[in-house]
């Protein structure tokens, strides 16, 4: 076991020079990455200066990465054992770097089923309360956007699709008037990334799925909160039954 004698302090960021900021990106992303990957066991416990020299970067930048996960509630500090690793339980799930790394993990696939159930939680309502509070402005902008995404997918255009259909999903969120649904717009980004770098979305959208995109903007924008409901719904349905379909198409592990 790794033990560590010294507390970490914060660092100041605004204080860090350019070097010192690429450095302390590099450390978290690896740290965390390692920590939600599973390969340090909860329990287990950090040697600052082992840190010091297995990343080649000053004490400073070593702490400051040690506050970062501490706020996100990966590690803690305790007297006269040092620095944790602390149970997944324990962790801010909602934080979107956690997610990244998870989706980065092992552990993929069942980050992508919590989020998708979460959404399929929320998404739905969030269109339901959108079709009863968009101004005209709001849903015009939504219907536009679904015909883009109905032709960068049918153009097989990836990358442009992604975006699309972030920006789709962050708009019915924003519309919903709810300020603590739009702030799980950075979650849906995130796991519509995950899907995409990892190769669990279709090369090419299903239409059926394009299809429910332009439901949920007409619905809204004739105030049909059912429909917009159900649409949704359908949508949240389907992406869990991709992923699955995908993965075991694959027929090997969800890390690959």
């Amino acid at each position: 076991m790794i033990r560590c004698v010294e507390r970490s302090s914060a660092v100041a960021t605004s204080r860090s020079t350019p070097a010192e900021v690429g450095l302390h990106a590099r450390v978290l992303d690896h740290l965390g990455t390692v920590i939600c990957g599973g390969d340090l066991a909860p329990g287990s416990v950090l040697n600052i200066d082992e840190l010091v020299d297995r990343y080649a970067v000053s004490r400073s930048v070593v702490r400051e990465v040690l506050r970062v996960l501490a706020s996100m509630g990966l590690i803690e500090t305790r007297r006269r054992v040092g620095v944790m690793i602390r149970a997944a339980t324990d962790w801010n799930v909602f934080d979107p770097q956690v997610i990244r790394w998870r989706l980065a993990s092992a552990g993929r696939m069942a980050q992508l089923r919590s989020i998708t159930e979460l959404r399929t939680a929320v998404e739905p309502h969030a269109a339901w309360l959108a079709a009863g509070r968009v101004d005209h402005d709001e849903a015009s902008d939504l219907v536009g956007l679904a015909a883009k995404m109905w032709a960068a997918g049918k153009a097989g255009d990836e990358e442009r699709f992604l975006r699309l259909d972030i920006e789709f999903h962050r708009q019915v969120l924003a519309a919903s008037g709810n300020e603590m649904f739009v702030k799980l717009q950075e979650l849906v980004a995130e796991v519509l990334t995950g899907r995409h770098h990892y190769h669990l979305m279709p090369h090419h959208p299903d239409e059926q799925a394009l299809q429910l995109h332009a439901d949920v903007a007409q619905a809204i924008q004739r105030h049909d909160g059912e429909r917009a409901r159900d649409a949704m719904v359908q949508i949240m349905e389907q992406a869990f039954g991709e992923m699955k379909s995908l993965w075991e198409q694959t027929g090997r592990p969800a890390d690959h």
